[in-house]
């Protein structure tokens, strides 16, 4: 059965981030082949219920299935490709947006988990001021901010104060213009974006952590990584049996 599309209130639109170098892998990540497709497809099945999907990549990347766009000047890192993806999406923007890396090829399991964390959040919220500002996955302790579901909102403030270099709690970030909010969405200027860590983007965001107990953020960066991913995917669906050759479940 299908996953029903998400609710007006948690509606999204996506970003997904392909134009870093693969240093470590030694070729292109989107293209990497895993399990019979393609990483970013892979990633682009986390994407199939957004209103928008924009992917911050090479130009060989190039589809009809969504919207090609790159940060200027390229290999600016994940908060300048952020940015740039921001800004690449249509007009209409729906009030929270899915913020995912090309290499974790089980995003599509997450995102259920993010979207119902957003709407318990927001059920027990009185109003805007004691909201979140989204939520991310979490292994071992460790954030996955880049598994993580946004409000488009937060995350435009939180590009335009890194652009401008403007530390956390500062005026210009929380509070911005209507001529603010206009340069968001064109793209802000990209001074401060290249090479800026995603820490500094989210930092001042209020947001909920989603344990991660399955792996769904594990990343492929390395071909050991590849080889680790097609191991356990094979003992996902390789069945196990009892002492006596009975079906048992699932390994």
């Amino acid at each position: 059965m299908s996953t029903p599309p998400p609710s007006e209130a948690f509606a999204f639109d996506a970003v997904v981030l392909a134009g870093g170098r693969a240093s470590r892998l030694g070729t292109s990540k989107p293209r990497l082949v895993l399990d019979g497709a393609r990483l970013l497809d892979h990633v682009l099945a986390a994407t199939r219920d957004a209103r928008a999907t924009v992917v911050v990549g090479p130009d060989d990347l190039a589809s009809d299935a969504y919207v090609l766009t790159r940060e200027d000047p390229p290999f600016g890192g994940p908060v300048a490709g952020a940015a740039a993806g921001l800004a690449a999406l249509p007009d209409g923007a729906a009030p929270w947006v899915l913020l995912l890396a090309c290499d974790v090829p089980r995003a599509a399991e997450a995102v259920p988990l993010l979207v119902a964390g957003a709407a318990t959040a927001s059920r027990t919220s009185t109003s805007d001021d004691d909201g979140i500002d989204g939520l991310h996955l979490a292994a071992e302790g460790r954030a996955q901010w880049l598994v993580g579901l946004y409000r488009r909102e937060a995350l435009d403030a939180a590009v335009v104060r890194v652009a401008r270099g403007v530390p956390v709690g500062e005026p210009s970030a929380g509070d911005l213009s209507d001529g603010d909010r206009a340069g968001a969405a064109d793209g802000p200027p990209p001074s401060g974006l290249h090479g800026a860590p995603v820490r500094r983007l989210v930092s001042g965001l209020r947001l909920l952590e989603v344990e991660d107990v399955d792996g769904l953020s594990t990343d492929v960066d390395t071909w050991q990584d590849a080889e680790s991913y097609a191991h356990r995917r094979a003992q996902r669906s390789t069945p196990s049996h009892d002492l006596h050759g009975s079906s048992g479940g699932m390994a």
